[in-house]
């Protein structure tokens, strides 16, 4: 065994102990989908005696409060509630608020309110925080709060966002301006109401939105303000001298993407950014060895899958969509693949969630079974295609051509990989037509609500907004938790779904991922199991 490969798996046996049971249980159960059990520390990177890399302007002076973050991928666009992208989110969270919020541990916090409570089954009370700036300089009214939330509910608002599944169940928002208070109005109880805001719920100006392109202008309550944006080239922002909230340590971050892994890890390497997402296992001994660079890794709130649609040969049958969850080797791709660094999954739920099915077992590597129901199925000699993002989530290139060439395996089934940029593969996902969508491709989902819903709603019924699959039991069942206010029946409900779905088959089920930044020794931060990149939350060393 060489040097390299022993420093490798030290490093994975270090941040697995670390992370211990985290991979797998950590994420606590939510009660009624909103409020959850404090969560265990976020497992420590290994440490590494570390020289200071500095970050200099196009002057050449050193620049010590600004920094540089590298990500997989840029932003899709600037307006805040029309992407599902986190990439995009972590961009544009440094500007925009919400008005509930989830910290570090995962709490429920106020951020643009100070208080907020069910007043009757269907009605929530939200109170805002005065004295709130947005970045044009306007004062937040309950106002902006308001028609926030309608824009993405209402259809008949003036620019509709895409993400209405994100928020399900709300009629409407009203507004009390001068007491300062958002009530949210539900068909029934709503029980997730609370978390979904905390994730999907940015306020914006309403006047400011009438008179300005969303799509390529900021204006947020946020601790940072646009300074500059070049359209897929990078972002910057400047501390906003308004903010109601402690001043954040750094001054200035400029967001950048680079898609090949290798580019970011280098990029860490040679000083040139402070932070980078995605470090793939193999890269971290090489990182941590380098004075003035570290890792800083737990495990996430993202599942990655591959999902098939229902509506085309040969994925419209269930057998072909079983067969490849048999044909699959997840364990092989987990340790081989991914060092370790992943959990395998069997539904659209990770465990500790609300409506997580204990009973469920992945699927086993079992090729002959594979072979028996692609037989069964009668798409026999198939040819199929698994389209996969570049960059964007931790191996995904590599574990899409290993899915592949399990499935290619199979003596009657064929299956090759053909990589996509990852913006144009997401736009056929949510361009809202179930026609153009890819007919197997891998995507991941992160899901900050620790609820089995957000996972759901949007890919497996057949009103969500990128569904590609749907079951009449699934959605009476859905339907049925987005109104049960007893948790308990609540939790029962979403198991059942998850059995069907197992059963069913929609995805080649996966793995859950874990973060892995490469961190320079000029900030202080830990990682985030919901994928976060707040600034603020950043220290200058």
């Amino acid at each position: 065994m060489t040097d390299t490969t022993e420093t490798r798996n030290a490093t994975r046996r270090r941040f697995l102990t670390a992370a211990g049971a985290a991979g797998a249980t950590a994420l606590a159960g939510c009660t009624g989908g909103e409020d959850i059990e404090e969560i265990e520390e976020s497992a420590e990177g290994a440490g590494g005696e570390g020289g200071e890399t500095e970050t200099t302007t196009e002057g050449g002076e050193e620049d010590a409060d600004a920094i540089t973050i590298t990500q997989g991928n840029l932003v899709a666009t600037l307006d805040p509630q029309n992407h599902g992208e986190t990439p995009t989110t972590n961009v544009l969270r440094q500007a925009y608020e919400t008005l509930v919020f989830r910290d570090a541990d995962g709490r429920l916090v106020g951020q643009l309110a100070t208080d907020w409570e069910r007043v009757e089954d269907g009605r929530a009370d939200l109170t805002l925080r005065e004295g709130v700036q947005f970045h044009s300089g306007s004062e937040l009214a309950a106002s902006d709060a308001a028609y926030s939330i309608n824009r993405v509910v209402d259809d008949d608002v003036d620019i509709v966002s895409a993400r209405k599944d994100q928020l399900p169940g709300i009629d409407e928002a009203t507004a009390d301006d001068e007491a300062g208070v958002v009530t949210i109005e539900s068909g029934a109880v709503n029980p997730t109401i609370f978390s979904d805001l905390a994730t999907t719920g940015n306020v914006l100006e309403k006047a400011w939105v009438a008179e300005n392109d969303i799509a390529q202008a900021v204006n947020g309550t946020g601790a940072y303000e646009l300074a500059e944006y070049e359209e897929d080239v990078s972002i910057t922002f400047e501390r906003f001298d308004g903010y109601w909230g402690e001043e954040p340590d750094v001054r200035e971050v400029t967001f950048n993407a680079a898609s090949e892994v290798s580019s970011r890890v280098s990029a860490l390497l040679a000083g040139e950014t402070d932070l980078t997402v995605n470090v793939p296992p193999n890269e971290v001994p090489r990182i941590e060895e380098q004075e003035g660079t570290d890792i800083t890794a737990v495990p996430s709130t993202r599942i990655i899958f591959a999902p098939m649609r229902y509506d085309v040969e040969p994925f419209s049958s269930p057998e072909f969509r079983q067969a490849l969850n048999y044909a699959v080797d997840l364990e092989s791709i987990i340790d081989n693949v991914l060092d370790g660094f992943g959990d395998p999954t069997s539904q659209a739920t990770l465990e500790g969630y609300t409506g997580y099915n204990d009973d469920i077992e992945p699927y086993p590597h079992d090729p002959e079974r594979a072979e028996e129901l692609v037989e069964e199925s009668g798409h026999a000699g198939v040819e199929i295609t698994l389209e996969t993002p570049v960059g964007r989530y931790l191996r995904d290139v590599e574990i899409a051509e290993t899915v592949a060439g399990f499935i290619d395996d199979l003596d009657n089934v064929s299956c090759s990989v053909q990589q996509r940029e990852f913006g144009a593969l997401v736009q056929e996902i949510v361009d809202g037509k179930l026609e153009t969508r890819p007919k197997f491709h891998l995507i991941g989902f992160g899901n900050p609500t620790f609820d089995a819903a957000r996972n759901i709603l949007p890919y497996l019924v057949s009103d969500g907004a990128w569904m590609h699959w749907a079951d009449d039991r699934v959605d009476e069942l859905m339907a049925q938790a987005g109104e049960e206010g007893d948790p308990e029946e609540r939790d029962a409900l979403l198991q059942e779904a998850n059995a069907i779905i197992h059963e069913q088959a929609p995805w080649v089920f996966l793995n859950r991922q874990y973060s892995v930044y490469g961190v320079s020794d000029r900030i202080e931060w830990d990682a985030r199991r919901d994928e976060r990149i707040l600034v603020k939350e950043m220290a200058l060393a």
